[in-house]
């Protein structure tokens, strides 16, 4: 497994890591963090353990994702554990907002939504971008798997319950 991490170059950050990203960095080199493998490993299989749990008791999910080369990984996985992919996240405001009727009745008419159950877990792929959904899933206090890099800042970091520190190319996704 550990070779495979390698191979896929998922033990190379972005840049030099900050403070709270030295546990899972082995060190850097030319500007780059090197990403401890062993930790990675670790840290995968916790989050794994933690969605085959969820999965065992029929949990609701949401797979956040804004990289379009991760949609079909995505489809798979859901069809796999059996969950919808829900890719109605984008809307600002989803989760925390989505049981509020008057405010946003016109808009989930149009886009015919519902008031929706909070899902029991969110999957996030890139987590740098999507720090929107980061918070309003911790304001919900919804546990969070995310793919987490070297140059995440410590606020958003701190929300995610389950981080798997990594590089989040296409290569280690799949």
């Amino acid at each position: 497994v550990i070779q495979k991490l390698l191979s896929t170059n998922a033990h190379l950050g972005r840049r030099v890591a900050a403070h709270h990203f030295k546990i899972y960095s082995h060190g850097s080199r030319n500007a780059m963090t090197i990403i401890d493998s062993d930790k990675t490993l670790i840290c995968l299989r916790n989050a794994c353990s933690f969605i085959g749990e969820l999965v065992r008791h029929k949990a609701r999910f949401i797979f956040v994702n804004t990289n379009t080369l991760f949609d079909d990984i995505i489809d798979q996985m859901t069809k796999t554990i059996g969950c919808r992919n829900d890719t109605s996240w984008r809307l600002g405001g989803f989760l925390t907002n989505s049981s509020s009727p008057r405010k946003f009745r016109g808009r989930n008419k149009k886009l015919n939504l519902t008031a929706i159950q909070p899902p029991d877990c969110v999957v996030i792929f890139d987590t740098a971008r999507k720090s929107s959904v980061i918070q309003e899933a911790a304001k919900l206090q919804i546990p969070i798997v995310g793919l987490v890099d070297s140059s995440m800042p410590w606020d958003i970091y701190k929300k995610i319950t389950y981080p798997i520190p990594a590089n989040d190319s296409v290569q280690f996704v799949y």
